[in-house]
């Protein structure tokens, strides 16, 4: 099986897409972090230091220090694919957090957003 490019991606470099697209939506930094936080259990320092270091984005998730169980709460469609339907792990960590980035430029409720 071919890995795809965006394992290797520094989550560094692909913080600020992120923070640009929430932005643009009149969404803040603070949501979008508490997003990342929920859904991987890094702290604020942890998630700074991730996005410092260079780690990758494959990296980012295995190191994640407490995957949310409500995660498997996230459904849709994302990129054309149906989340529920990715087999491989990462990459569906990996929608999952671009769920919750949509879902949040989107201007859904945070309640909602987390699951709550």
């Amino acid at each position: 099986m071919t890995r795809h490019r965006v394992y290797s991606m520094s989550f560094g470099g692909l913080y600020p897409v992120y923070v640009t697209k929430v932005e643009r939506k009149g969404r803040t930094v603070q949501e979008l972090d508490q997003v990342i936080e929920w859904l991987t259990g890094y702290d604020a320092s942890g998630l700074s230091a991730v996005r410092a270091d260079g780690t990758d984005v494959e990296g980012f998730f295995a190191k994640a220090p407490a995957l949310n169980p409500a995660r498997h709460l996230i459904k849709g469609k994302i990129c054309g694919v149906q989340i529920e339907e990715i087999e491989e792990e990462t990459m569906r960590e990996i929608r999952y957090l671009d769920k919750l980035v949509d879902e949040l430029a989107k201007g859904r409720a945070m309640e909602k957003i987390l699951r709550a």
